[in-house]
């Protein structure tokens, strides 16, 4: 019996409970869903569920009345062997072994999809990480959100959600400019401007776009300065592209800041947010009254000079979201960026949504490495491709997705590179590895699934507690996915990893010596086989390989 399938029966046990205890109890007020939780202690069952509790006072009935009553119309199902009242109405259940088993097959047939759910259908989601400007490598600063990032996208997927991630490209403004001084200044030796760009990777800039046109040297300098941005940033826009590939990071769209320009993006925002009367004129600038809305200060749009603000710009780039079909917007800004989150939902609010429901701000803190040498390209950055080098990218993301985003982090690169029990990431890989080499080992003792099933053969403590584990697998993505946390994937992989460990030094699938293949064998290949799978589901999940060798 799946948890689901569980969920079910106990909601038609609620339903049954009420007719027999009430007359006046609308059935059309049931939740959907019921909820189940696993219990902290084993002893008391295999789920637990608080309904009783939660439905009392509103439908007028003793909570402990309305679990005695599910407690015994689940005791008639053949799959429950317990259902126990515990308290003011807690409910615990305990499934009979065969039933608990099936589980096993069930998980194999449905292979990926297992873990998969609705919770989030129907949310449309623009989910923006990483934007890193295109005037430098992507550098640790940037590598948290890439893996974080790109799990979250995974989840929000798993649940259901239709999910687009969204590279924004601060490719317009003064930064631009200076980046392309700074690639001129190298290539005609001239020194780097003040607030331009150092480190080698200007000067192999500037080698390639001087290959690629040796005439910039003897432009007029503002003509050379526009060839050698727009050369730098293409090259520059391309390599970040690559290092996000190679880091197992895909974007659906990349948007450039300049398309908001030159399209009249900018222009027609301020004055939309105008028509909703949150726009006015003060010292000759255009001002957006984000106070009204939760800000510290009201915001400049259009400077006094014409110039617009990155600030307008912002708000150009949320209306396009909204314009797009995007109901919520998420966005993962670095831990320098504290200050957007009022500012960016002040926009939000004026552009008509509501702050609390169209608009996600998440702020990445911190990270650092032990032990990384800075990159001699960038200067004193340690850059995304050399920790890849250095330490994989299994180990990275791993490492970076086991830990809230808010929690500031320093790693230990050489620590990462260990292949030991020591290692999470290897820990959870491994046991992936050692699934498999059972499956390998099986087949070449004739042990095959298709021979035989029979789940009440799984009754060993170890194996109830693996198959507790992974019943409340699909529980676990659908929670992280809706609490925007990753690594409770991570810590649930290491639990059941862990629990898959102690059943192997228990439970033998393949035959002793002369041992004849019996059905406890084949099913337990099965067991083995769903672990398996659901490690590397979970592993899916955050970007990271499932080897079947170590």
């Amino acid at each position: 019996m799946t948890p689901e399938e569980l969920s079910r029966a106990v909601r038609d046990a609620l339903q049954a409970a009420l007719a027999a205890l009430s007359d006046t109890v609308d059935a059309e007020s049931l939740p959907e869903r019921i909820q189940l939780q696993r219990p902290k202690q084993r002893e008391h069952g295999d789920w637990s569920t608080n309904i009783a509790l939660q439905l009392g006072r509103r439908v007028g009935l003793a909570p402990r009345a309305i679990a005695d009553e599910i407690a015994a119309q689940l005791r008639q199902l053949p799959s429950v062997a317990k259902a126990e009242v515990a308290g003011p109405g807690f409910l615990n259940i305990t499934l009979d072994a065969a039933a608990a088993g099936e589980l096993a097959r069930t998980i194999v047939q449905r292979g990926p999809d297992f873990g998969r759910g609705h919770s989030l259908q129907g949310h449309v989601i623009n989910l923006e990480y990483v934007s890193a400007n295109p005037t430098g490598p992507l550098h640790i600063g940037h590598t948290r959100w890439a893996a974080l990032g790109d799990s979250l996208v995974r989840l929000l997927r798993a649940a259901g959600a239709d999910v687009t991630a969204e590279y924004y490209i601060n490719d317009a403004g003064s930064q631009m400019d200076k980046f392309g001084e700074s690639i001129v200044a190298r290539i005609t030796g001239a020194d780097v401007p003040e607030g331009g760009y150092n480190g080698a990777y200007v000067a192999e800039l500037a080698s390639k776009v001087a290959a690629e046109d040796s005439s910039i040297a003897t432009l007029p300098r503002e003509e050379a300065i526009d060839q050698a941005r727009e050369a730098g940033y293409r090259l520059q826009l391309a390599e970040i592209r690559d290092v996000l590939q190679e880091f197992g990071v895909h974007f659906d769209e990349w948007f450039s800041e300049r398309t908001l320009h030159g399209s009249g993006a900018v222009a027609s925002a301020v004055q939309r947010l105008r028509d909703q009367g949150h726009v006015y004129d003060e010292g000759g600038a255009v001002w957006l009254r984000t106070t009204t809305f939760g800000d510290d200060k009201d915001r400049v749009l259009i400077k006094a000079d014409g110039s617009p603000t990155y600030f307008a710009a912002d708000a150009a780039y949320y209306l396009s979201k909204k314009d797009r079909g995007y109901t919520e917007k998420i966005y993962l800004l670095g831990a320098d960026h504290h200050g957007y989150v009022g500012r960016l939902k002040a926009i939000a609010a004026c552009a008509g949504d509501d702050p609390g429901v169209n608009i996600e701000i998440l702020i990445g803190q911190l990270v650092s490495v032990g032990g990384a040498k800075l990159s001699k390209r960038a200067g004193n950055i340690i850059e995304l491709a050399d920790l890849i080098d250095w330490i994989g990218t299994d180990a990275i993301r791993y490492s970076l997705e086991r830990y809230p985003a808010d929690t500031p982090l320093s790693l230990d690169g050489e620590e990462l590179r260990k292949k030991s029990n020591d290692n999470p990431v290897f820990y959870v890989q491994y046991a992936h590895a050692r699934t498999a080499s059972v499956a390998r080992n099986a087949a070449d003792l004739a042990v095959a699934r298709v021979d035989g099933f029979d789940a009440s053969l799984l009754a060993d403590s170890t194996e109830a507690t693996l198959l507790a584990l992974l019943a409340d697998y699909p529980r676990i993505v659908a929670n992280a996915a809706q609490l925007r946390e990753p690594h409770r994937i991570a810590r649930y992989l290491e639990e059941l990893a862990s629990a898959y460990h102690k059943w192997y030094d228990v439970c033998r699938v393949t035959p002793q010596g002369q041992e004849e293949v019996t059905d406890t064998h084949r099913t337990r290949l099965w067991l083995n086989d769903a672990v398996g799978q659901v490690l590397a589901n979970g592993l899916d999940l955050l970007g990271v390989s499932a080897p079947e060798r170590m």
